[in-house]
């Protein structure tokens, strides 16, 4: 399954992108890493099975401008539409709050979050047609919390802190495509977490199910 993944912003770098997605290889996913927005092209994301967006809206580290042009907006509502997966990831829903194609694409946004914490993932339904129980976990991590588009998305993971509980992960299809959003994930020991990586894992399959 070919993944193309889109990453890298002042406050997520790339290689703990790569560092947290590395180990989902051995189960069959081969991921190509974009780190800098101008390497993205409508021909190179028509190539991936899926599509990881874990980068806010910001060219690279080293550049601030806003990367998510009107036209890449339409592109990635094509995609998904056309039949493809996408996968918003933690910084993925970070800066897109004017950008309104993007925003009801992906059924929410980031608006702050308070100082890293004790953070509890509860799954709130059965994620992605899954029929065993999924476990929840706890992790220290920064707590987003969302502005979404209620009627969109359907959540299936909650984030609870003493600052509260947030839509942690939900999922939605537009078209003949499917996207997925999970904003945990700042930190490296978060994104190799065994129950996360299966959050992961099971996103993607998801996410790439609608072309079978």
């Amino acid at each position: 399954m070919k993944i193309g993944v889109v990453c890298d912003d002042y406050w997520h770098p790339g290689t703990l992108i790569k560092a947290g997605l590395e180990p989902l290889s051995e189960l069959g996913f081969s991921f190509q890493y974009i780190h800098h927005a101008s390497e993205w092209s409508p021909a190179w994301m028509e190539q991936q099975d899926a599509v990881v967006l874990a980068k806010s809206n910001q060219i690279s580290a080293s550049d601030k401008t806003p990367w998510l042009t009107e036209e890449i907006q339409q592109q990635f509502r094509r995609y998904v539409e056309g039949g493809k997966g996408l996968l918003v990831l933690h910084a993925g829903t970070v800066g897109y709050r004017d950008q309104p194609v993007f925003f009801e694409l992906v059924g929410g946004v980031f608006q702050h979050h308070p100082e890293a914490c004790p953070v509890k993932i509860a799954y709130t339904d059965k994620a992605f047609g899954l029929a065993e129980e999924q476990e929840g976990f706890s992790v220290h991590d920064e707590h987003y919390f969302m502005e979404v588009t209620d009627e969109r998305i359907q959540v299936f993971m909650t984030s609870e802190s003493e600052h509260g509980t947030q839509p942690a992960g939900w999922q939605r299809e537009q078209g003949k495509g499917r996207v997925c959003v999970l904003t945990p994930g700042h930190f490296l020991p978060v994104l190799q977490q065994q129950e996360y990586q299966a959050a992961i894992r099971n996103a993607l399959h998801w996410a790439d199910g609608a072309q079978g």
